[in-house]
């Protein structure tokens, strides 16, 4: 990760708030609101369990590329907008190449996340105490990772835009604004990784956290405290892990009863 900048305070920054009100980021939350019509439909349909549920890998990497999608795309808008104001033709054209690159980086973690629920189902199946224990670890790494200077660093990448479109800037060539578009998406991943890395232990079809992850990413993002919120947040996923070894349903990707529930229904 390169192309680091001075530290830019956009929330006393004209320009950013301009940016956050812009056209492009009315357009970047309607593609949000059509992709959460369409995941929230997709969960609805096929149930929260342990798991991959049965799909394919093209299936959920699909699946889960929309949920990103869905998830990230109106915290990027904001950032994706200043992008689009260094540049005097052919705006929107570049926006969503723009965009295109930032989710490719998001797209292309579907495989790993696949691999870890299939994990999760079989651990929920065959090993239920070796299941609980390994969510219990995920929610302190979580937990711990929120608390560590390279999530602040790629934090602040994410916060504080302005002074990266001069590395933008320096792009070349007829993929420039999708590698942009990628390089943000970097730098958003190292960022918030870890809590997508949740959506494997409250099942990857639990809609209500992915619309407490994706408020409290935009919120890390685009709030003035939220630096504070991103370090209450890693705290209470250390709570979380305290409330699941007590508790396993709480997290229902390595709730051993969620198989079983699939069972009784014939799935």
């Amino acid at each position: 990760m390169v192309g680091l900048s001075p530290r830019v305070d956009e929330h006393t920054n004209p320009q950013y708030r301009d940016a956050i009100l812009s056209p492009g980021v009315a357009v970047f939350a309607a593609v949000a609101a059509v992709l959460w019509v369409i995941t929230v439909a997709w969960a609805n349909e096929m149930g929260n369990m342990p798991g991959t549920m049965g799909m394919t890998v093209p299936e959920f990497v699909v699946m889960w590329a929309l949920m990103m999608a869905a998830m990230m795309l109106p915290s990027v808008a904001p950032m994706a907008t200043l992008y689009s104001r260094t540049v005097t033709s052919r705006r929107a054209q570049r926006l969503g190449l723009f965009g295109v690159g930032y989710l490719i980086s998001w797209a292309a973690t579907g495989v790993v996340a696949y691999t870890l629920a299939w994990t999760a189902g079989e651990l929920a199946a065959d090993a239920p105490d070796a299941a609980r224990a390994v969510g219990v670890a995920t929610f302190v790494a979580v937990g711990l990772y929120q608390l560590t200077p390279l999530k602040y660093r790629c934090l602040e990448h994410c916060r504080s835009p302005i002074g990266h479109m001069f590395h933008y800037a320096q792009y070349t060539g007829r993929t420039k604004d999708l590698r942009a578009g990628v390089h943000h998406g970097m730098f958003c991943l190292g960022c918030c990784w870890a809590l997508m890395l949740l959506m494997i232990v409250f099942g990857v079809m639990n809609v209500w956290a992915m619309i407490a992850l994706a408020v409290v990413v935009a919120a890390e993002k685009l709030w003035k405290h939220g630096e504070a919120l991103a370090r209450a947040a890693g705290w209470a996923s250390i709570g979380l892990a305290i409330a699941v070894a007590f508790e396993p349903s709480i997290a229902p990707g390595i709730d051993p009863d969620g198989l079983m529930m699939m069972g009784d229904m014939g799935m």
